[in-house]
């Protein structure tokens, strides 16, 4: 009788690669489920990663609304320009032509010397003193309205106005928009700022949860090394962990910073009616959304890779 040995049989590259897809979809699952079957503690993890993305997606949203308000009309800087007195009604009208044919510039408007002083006496109440002057003493005036916000373009357009010779003066309101910008450039810095603290955090809360999965499943962990499970075969389920964690998490951000918006919207938008302003605050796009999903998937994984890394090197099979 002949008896035959065990045969060994090597496997093509075709279906290595398909075990390989077939064992990430199982852990993909898997993990899944095993998150789910304990939906407390998965959800209160959720919650803690959502709320470290959500804090600086929603200073992010409120400065770029800050900045759409910025650029609309009821924000657009204004110049006034004040002519000598011996300008005449033709050349201030000319020159006001010219000025809105500039770049940077949205209009202008042209109110003579005669039409400021009678709005100035309907308004002053000072109407019989000033009809007993001898002559007007307002100038004529060029109001022009910017189409930008940025001051390097404004002091630009100053510089190019005060060298005309029919122009007296020129008052533009630049302080605010100084302070404005600042004021944007810190809270931009803030939010960088708070986003990798709270990032970091984020990472440190996942590693924890990670290493004390990894404890729990050390045993576990050793047999499959004892029978020839590799680092990468023992660090996947870890890893996939990780990736359901960070995407719930992202999702969390987004209903937080969405609920957000809908709590601040309304009474915003009664302090926008009392200024005649239509301003309607806005949310993420869908780029913005995409990119806070997919910081929440990097911090995830980025967390559980650094616990398994530091963890799974000191677990050796006995």
């Amino acid at each position: 009788m002949k008896l035959s040995g065990a045969t060994v049989t090597e496997l093509g590259r075709r279906d290595r690669l398909g075990a390989w897809f077939a064992h990430h979809r199982l852990v993909a699952v898997s993990t899944l489920r095993g998150l789910l079957a304990s939906p407390v503690a998965s959800l209160m993890t959720w919650l803690v990663i959502g709320i470290a993305l959500a804090l600086p997606a929603i200073l992010y949203v409120l400065l770029q609304n800050v900045s759409a308000l910025s650029g609309q009309g009821g924000s657009t800087p204004r110049a006034s320009l004040f002519l000598v007195q011996s300008a005449t009604i033709e050349e201030a009208q000319q020159l006001t032509r010219n000025i809105g044919q500039q770049g940077g510039v949205e209009r202008t408007a042209f109110i003579s010397a005669t039409d400021a002083l009678a709005e100035f006496q309907e308004r002053s109440g000072f109407g019989d003193v000033l009809r007993t002057l001898e002559r007007n003493p307002l100038p004529h005036l060029i109001e022009v309205t910017l189409s930008t916000a940025d001051p390097p373009v404004i002091s630009g357009l100053v510089e190019e106005w005060r060298g005309i010779g029919l122009i007296e003066r020129v008052s533009v309101d630049r302080q605010w928009l100084e302070r404005l910008e600042a004021l944007l450039n810190f809270g931009k810095r803030l939010v960088a700022a708070l986003g990798l603290v709270l990032g970091a955090g984020a990472v440190l809360i996942m590693g924890n949860i990670i290493r004390l999965t990894i404890l729990n499943r050390r045993e576990e962990i050793e047999i499959i090394k004892l029978f020839g499970g590799t680092n990468a075969f023992v660090r996947r389920p870890f890893l996939y962990s990780g990736f359901w964690y960070g995407i719930g998490g992202a999702l969390c951000a987004l209903l937080l910073v969405q609920g957000s918006i809908m709590f601040l919207a309304t009474p915003l938008r009664v302090v926008a009616q009392s200024y005649r302003n239509e301003f309607v605050l806005q949310g993420l796009d869908w780029g913005a959304a995409l990119l806070l999903c997919s910081t929440g998937i990097l911090l995830g994984v980025l967390g559980a890779a650094l616990a398994v890394g530091r963890h799974l090197s000191e677990i050796r099979p006995r």
